[in-house]
């Protein structure tokens, strides 16, 4: 048993190289279309004719605490007095500093660490508590929106920030777009993008699609970037109240399409009308406000990342929407170690997985709020 015990912890901790080259490699299994599992809004897969389960929902619904290292692909799991590691393509796992072994490894399936239904059942369910249907800890309730509109910012020959490696902002931001657009549409949310291609959209058209689309957010998708390569971090950006002046107003008020009837107005005055603009803008201003820090704060709980804050800017492409709008960046590709975790799969579901969280929360506030007037 000791002799197993070391083998087994140099596989685990001495050989990380080794698997982390492997994990560019497909893994054995071929995975069919989400089933059942009574678990509310969790999948599950079948992958080589087992089960699996993401372990990232589990530990959401289950309240377990994580932490997952990109480099060996291996998790630690902790909660109360009881620890679990294992290892992405291992089927023994340390439980307690224990050995134990499963009928099947964990594995990842589409950039997320996936564990086999036993494994919840016989590990996770006895340890930590059994987990419940219901929603995960990021998304409690259903997002009580209608419509969102999601903005992928660049595109096309417009690549806007490129970190040392390559890596592309136009491309995280259109990754991260399409991850949170299908999250909103898993819950029923009718999801506009202001492009879903590598496409160039001018910053007029996608202020055009957000006030066409009558949606309730606005949400722009960004990739940092700065000189100095040691900063990092998340943040949300609301436009600026610097931008509400009168001239604002008036040039507003002249330019866009308010879509209220004329019978609104006992006169044509643009003084009224700049002012009714100004009006509407202040209070999608606050909404924004609320909904960035709604969105920090989920990530502050659900990432191990540094977040900057809610920051007030004068965008364009926020300057002209009509409904409370922000935008995200979520991270800075000029920082080597965040252009590395933005690079992978997993990262980004998890930061996509937050944000939608955010919204959620925001979502619910906002309908108590509604309900109580």
């Amino acid at each position: 048993m000791q002799k197993n015990k070391k083998s087994f912890i140099v596989r685990f901790f001495l050989l990380p190289a080794v698997y982390y080259l492997l994990s560019t490699v497909l893994l054995n299994g071929c995975a069919t279309a989400p089933l059942r599992t009574g678990l509310g809004n969790i999948p599950a897969y079948n992958i080589g004719g087992t089960t699996y389960l993401p372990l990232v929902s589990l530990c959401q619904q289950g309240d377990i605490n994580w932490d997952y290292d990109t480099f060996t692909r291996s998790v630690t799991l902790k909660k109360g007095l009881h620890r679990i590691n294992l290892r992405v393509g291992e089927d023994m796992i340390i439980v307690d500093g224990k050995i134990h072994n499963l009928s099947s490894p964990v594995d990842m399936y589409q950039g997320t660490v996936v564990v086999p239904l036993k494994f919840k059942e016989r590990y996770l369910d006895v340890l930590f508590g059994e987990i419940k249907p219901g929603y995960a800890k990021g998304s409690r309730a259903p997002i009580c929106l209608r419509k969102v509109v999601i903005d992928a910012g660049h595109g096309g020959n417009d690549p806007g920030a490129i970190g040392r490696t390559g890596l592309r902002e136009k491309d995280v931001n259109l990754d991260i777009a399409k991850r949170l657009a299908k999250l909103l549409r898993d819950q029923g949310v009718t999801v506009v993008m202001t492009r879903s291609t590598d496409k160039f959209i001018p910053l007029s058209r996608r202020v055009d699609i957000a006030n066409n689309s009558n949606a309730e957010l606005f949400i722009s998708i960004h990739s940092n970037a700065n000189r100095v390569r040691g900063l990092n971090g998340f943040e949300v950006y609301y436009v600026s109240p610097n931008t509400g002046d009168d001239r604002r107003a008036l040039a507003a008020a002249r330019n866009a399409r308010l879509n209220l009837d004329r019978n609104y107005f006992a006169s044509d005055s643009m003084n009224l009308r700049a002012t009714l603009w100004d009006m509407i803008y202040a209070c999608g201003r606050a909404e924004s406000i609320t909904l960035a820090r709604s969105i920090c704060r989920s990530i502050d709980r659900e990432m191990q990342t540094r977040v900057l804050g809610v920051k007030g800017a004068n965008f364009y492409v926020l300057k002209g929407v009509r409904s409370p709008a922000v935008l995200i960046e979520i991270g800075f590709v000029s920082n080597p170690n965040e252009e590395r975790l933005l690079k992978n799969s997993y990262y980004r579901q998890q930061v996509t997985e937050a944000i939608a969280a955010g919204i959620a929360n925001y979502s619910q506030d906002y309908a108590a709020m509604e309900a109580s007037q």
